[in-house]
């Protein structure tokens, strides 16, 4: 019988440790409600944002909006949430910033899937906790990202892009990939990592 106290004394810290680290359904919701929170807060405040450059300047001054404001105002937001934030697409601007991890490559498979099956564009989500690179657990969350008329200025087909926002994509970005869109197809997502 001392044995089997010892064996189950040894044992109980690492039994703890695991239950400690793989979080209750309920703990899993809320990281999922925080971080449909910050992702809506970043696409509110980059529409806002958006809208007022294109109403000022016209849309290719608001290509400076995604290029040089979304930086800031995801750093603000994920400061504010305690995230990482980004923005990621298989078809990107910047390739520095919004290439996919693995994780992030298939949830935006999964996401896309969610779309071509019906899913409500409003509410495409993916989200899970896995253990990152450093051994530690993360709780990963994607918001689809799905192309509106407003996208279209910068997005939309070559051909029916103005000459002043082509001449700046060409500037700003001379690899883009980021064009030829048609409205509601799937563009990318709002990728948050939360430490657990």
């Amino acid at each position: 019988m001392k044995t089997h106290r010892f064996v189950l004394a040894a044992a109980l810290p690492f039994v703890l440790a695991a239950c400690a680290s793989t979080p209750s359904p309920d703990k899993k919701a809320a990281y999922a409600a925080e971080a449909r929170t910050a992702s809506g807060e970043l696409i509110k405040r980059l529409v806002g944002e958006l809208n007022d450059d294109i109403a000022k300047i016209g849309a290719h001054g608001a290509i400076g909006v995604c290029k040089d404001k979304a930086p800031v105002i995801a750093g603000e937001i994920a400061k504010k949430h305690g995230v990482g934030i980004k923005r990621v697409t298989f078809k990107n601007r910047n390739e520095k910033r919004s290439t996919p991890d693995a994780w992030e490559a298939d949830a935006l498979r999964a996401l896309e899937k969610q779309l071509a099956s019906g899913g409500d564009p409003a509410k495409l989500e993916h989200y899970d906790i896995v253990t990152g690179g450093d051994g530690k657990p993360y709780f990963r969350y994607t918001k689809g990202l799905v192309i509106g008329g407003l996208c279209m200025n910068c997005h939309g087909p070559k051909d029916s892009l103005s000459d002043a926002v082509k001449a700046k994509l060409a500037t700003e970005y001379p690899n883009d990939q980021a064009t030829g869109y048609q409205l509601h197809q799937f563009r990318g997502a709002i990728s948050i990592t939360r430490p657990l």
